[in-house]
């Protein structure tokens, strides 16, 4: 009677086994769909927030606002273009000789004055008539500049592009992001100077090079700053991945293209020795400066828990939710305390405090991976998360963002088209040497 009975216990057993393996595999696969899932949709956040990502900010809203300025007292400040405080053009506008409407004489009241700014499209043709001579002791030949010329050849590049026009297409292709194509293009349209994109680009490389002291002696002003901010973004030269350095104080902004992200590049800007505070995102290499006061920048982390939260699961959400919340107070609190509402006692115990909160919270086991790797880190920052108290008051976010302005978007794309002979390794090439002074010389106005 047992037979039967251990015949069909084996079948169920059996048929029980191969329902646990299906649903292994299912899991497997549904897994794998989750994982693959997930990366799309931070792929997808990411992207949204870069400079080329579309401008649509979600779904539009069901009662939207009529466009336009509000009637009345809502319309808001009204604002006209000044008084130029110069006319170089005065033009008679007299009365018809009969009314428009009716036909009949019309009677001068008084005259009143309109104004017009416009551009001139005319391109200024130079000739220079240089002296050449001999010295009359070595021999050499020696000829006459004037400030105007950019340039001394006289036979094969007799003809020269003027300093003005230079100027212009370094704007439009450094700082607004024309290519070297549309810039000789805009040229032509606007000032019916005729320009073929090789030259325009041979023209930004020499001026490039021309502009190569002003960028060592930023680089030295670097050297004298007591903080400087530090971060790194992915770039690329001839198709081949580079990394795009850069480092600013209030006063000087430094882009340096590198083949690579290490501590050898920054100490070549810095300096070893340097001893001032670093703000940086924590990156490892930055650590090699043993004489240097560290400082995680806390703005980049809180984007990151930011990130998290929103593709996160509602449990393993609540984790970075607590760590943005504690480093916002400690934002808060250093902003109160540069406003004198906080005492120097009272900073040292609301320090103690936060530094307590994060202890509890990092001490304790996660099980999922992101939460894994951002305790991972912040335990490895932990002892420079609030070293900004002794920061001059600067947020460094803002810093960043103010720096990543001139290279953003369009102009980015224009210095990641260089190729390995227009740049030397371990330095910076021309184009981006010109480009950084663009953003310097932004700041000084």
């Amino acid at each position: 009677m047992q037979a039967p009975q251990d015949g069909g216990s084996s079948a169920r057993e059996k048929e029980l086994q191969r329902r646990v393996e299906s649903l292994e595999r299912q899991l497997e696969r549904a897994l794998a769909d989750n994982e693959r899932l997930r990366k799309q949709l931070e792929e997808a956040l990411r992207a949204n927030q870069r400079s080329a990502a579309p401008f649509s900010k979600g779904e539009p809203k069901a009662d939207p606002k009529p466009p336009g300025r509000k009637p009345g007292a809502a319309y808001g400040a009204r604002a006209t273009r000044p008084v130029p405080s110069r006319v170089d053009q005065e033009i008679q506008v007299p009365l018809p000789a009969r009314c428009q409407h009716c036909q009949g004489p019309i009677i001068l009241n008084n005259t009143q004055p309109q104004y017009q700014e416009d551009i001139v499209r005319m391109t200024v043709m130079r000739r220079f008539d240089v002296e050449v001579g001999t010295c009359a002791c070595c021999g050499r030949q020696v000829q006459g500049r004037h400030p105007l010329q950019t340039s001394d050849a006289r036979r094969v590049g007799q003809v020269q592009i003027g300093p003005e026009a230079l100027s212009m297409a370094a704007v439009l292709n450094k700082e607004l992001g024309l290519s070297h194509q549309r810039t000789a293009r805009v040229l032509e349209l606007g000032y019916g100077l005729k320009w073929s994109r090789s030259g325009v680009c041979r023209a930004l490389e020499r001026l490039g090079h021309l502009a190569a002291p002003t960028y060592q002696q930023l680089q030295n002003g670097l050297r004298q700053s007591p903080v400087v901010w530090l971060d790194d973004t992915g770039w690329r030269v001839a198709a081949r991945p580079q990394n795009l350095r850069v480092l600013l104080n209030e006063q000087v902004t430094v882009y340096v293209i590198e083949p690579h992200r290490g501590y050898a590049e920054a100490a070549a800007i810095l300096g070893e020795d340097y001893a001032g505070f670093l703000v940086h995102d924590g990156a490892r290499c930055f650590y090699g400066f043993a004489q240097a006061f560290h400082q995680s920048c806390l703005a980049h982390l809180i984007r990151r828990c930011r990130e998290m939260i929103q593709i996160a699961s509602p449990a393993a959400a609540q984790f970075p939710m607590r760590v943005k919340t504690l480093l916002q107070e400690g934002l808060r609190l250093r902003d109160r305390y540069h406003d004198g509402e906080v005492s120097p006692h009272g900073l040292a115990v609301a320090t103690g405090r936060l530094e307590g909160q994060l202890d509890r919270l990092l001490d304790r086991h996660f099980h999922h991976p992101d939460n894994q790797r951002l305790a991972k880190h912040l335990r490895h920052e932990q002892p420079h998360l609030f070293t900004l108290f002794a920061l001059p008051r600067i947020a460094c976010h803002q810093q960043l963002r103010r720096a990543g302005d001139p290279l953003d978007g369009h102009g980015a794309q224009n210095l990641g088209r260089q190729s390995d002979r227009e740049r030397r390794p371990h330095t910076a090439d021309s184009s981006q040497r010109f480009a950084h002074l663009l953003a310097a010389g932004q700041k000084r106005l």
